[in-house]
């Protein structure tokens, strides 16, 4: 997806919604292969199972992905001030993610720099919650 040519940064502007294809085995096993992050609850049944999951789940750091992928999509990375996420549910095999957001306010950060903070989130295909949390985005001229 290309970044829209102007973005809003209004209070109550929507950012595009990134829709992403269900979670599969294959993509958890390419994740693990790529961040190194190999905990078994993300690539063995077995051990998902015996820990009370039903199967395998996503990784946090890849629902993070995500939705830095979202703000990416919208704004220029060097625009991205901070995130700040909370993990509020286990992202199941099979669900899409469905990450979206808003601008909640406009703000000036140390130095006099404008900005807007962003509340986002990432729900799967049924509403369900899994990620809340909000960035800071610079909505001045940078140089």
């Amino acid at each position: 997806m290309s970044r829209p040519s102007t973005p809003s940064f209004e209070v109550g502007a929507a950012l595009p919604e990134l829709v992403v294809p269900p979670l599969t085995r294959a993509t958890l096993a390419l994740y693990a292969g790529a961040s190194g992050d190999h905990v078994p609850l993300h690539i063995d049944t077995d051990a998902a199972r015996k820990a009370g999951a039903p199967d395998v789940f996503g990784h946090g750091m890849l629902s993070a992905a995500w939705l830095g992928r979202l703000l990416t999509n919208w704004v220029e990375q060097d625009r991205i001030r901070s995130i700040e996420l909370r993990f509020v549910g286990i992202f199941q095999l099979y669900n899409e993610a469905h990450c979206s957001g808003r601008v909640v306010e406009q703000i000036t950060l140390d130095g006099g720099e404008r900005a807007v903070r962003v509340e986002i989130h990432l729900n799967n295909q049924y509403g369900e919650a899994k990620v809340l949390g909000e960035a800071v985005v610079s909505i001045g001229e940078l140089q």
